[in-house]
């Protein structure tokens, strides 16, 4: 297959998806999302037992691009309900994953890219990477992530990071255990393929039931949950608080919110 917004470096034990748009901080476009599922499926039907995503340049993946960002103005309720279902079978397609999946956080991992980053089984970041679910700045619902988030983290802590959408760095994403590792750039890589190396050494049968089981055992929470969550994310962006949250982010200047 051949892919415009990534590059994959298949190889018989590990390989490696690079979200190639450094540009554009590899920002989430309907392309990207299109490559990445597409991506996904190609690896798992390959004789690859490991995989490995990262991103080019400083960033590992910024959030929503902003050409797509703005082009969700004036949607319809059908598309938006579209939208938030595409989305949902990206995340899922990562968390249930049937081979280990290792995330190499190399930069800046904001919005959607927090929930790519911390979606896999593993996930490794540089000291100078940062995360943030920053929906609410700028009208938008957390409502997918956050039922990923819930399950691992636990209430109060979701509740704090959701509710201020504040940008939260390396150390303190190692210290409530959403990342396992912080590796100095210049070696991240390669503890990559050293962990990938390390889980290749286990049966690759006895992974990927291991891997099915963790996913069923999840499956009818998120199952009723993210129903839900399509729902409120299709549903905020009919809102006069959510067209004024991404015009004053273009804008770059500070929203002025009626709660409608």
């Amino acid at each position: 297959m051949t892919y415009k917004t990534l590059q994959l470096a298949l190889d018989d034990t590990v390989t490696t998806i690079t979200l190639n748009r450094p540009d554009k901080r590899n920002a989430i476009s309907y392309e990207l999302i299109d490559d990445l599922i597409r991506a996904l499926d190609e690896v798992n039907n390959s004789s690859a037992r490991i995989l490995i995503l990262t991103g080019a340049g400083k960033a590992f993946c910024s959030g929503l691009d902003l050409d797509n960002l703005k082009a969700l103005i004036g949607r319809t309720p059908e598309q938006n309900l579209e939208d938030s279902r595409t989305m949902v079978s990206l995340f899922r397609s990562l968390y249930e994953f049937p081979k280990p999946t290792i995330a190499a956080v190399n930069g800046a991992a904001i919005a959607g890219g927090t929930g790519l980053a911390l979606l896999c089984d593993f996930t490794l970041a540089v000291p100078e990477a940062k995360f943030g679910y920053t929906e609410v700045r700028i009208g938008f619902v957390p409502a997918i992530v956050s039922t990923f988030l819930l399950r691992q983290v636990g209430e109060k802590i979701a509740r704090d990071l959701l509710l201020t959408g504040r940008i939260f760095d390396a150390a303190e994403a190692l210290k409530i255990g959403l990342i396992n590792e912080i590796v100095p750039p210049e070696k991240l890589l390669d503890r990559a393929r050293e962990l990938a190396a390390q889980l290749a050494e286990n049966s690759p049968l006895s992974l990927f039931h291991t891997k099915r089981l963790l996913a069923d055992h999840a499956r009818a929470e998120l199952d009723s949950q993210i129903e839900a969550a399509i729902r409120e994310n299709a549903s905020i962006r009919e809102s006069a608080d959510f067209r004024e949250g991404i015009e004053s982010f273009l804008e770059k200047r500070k929203p002025k919110w009626t709660g409608r």
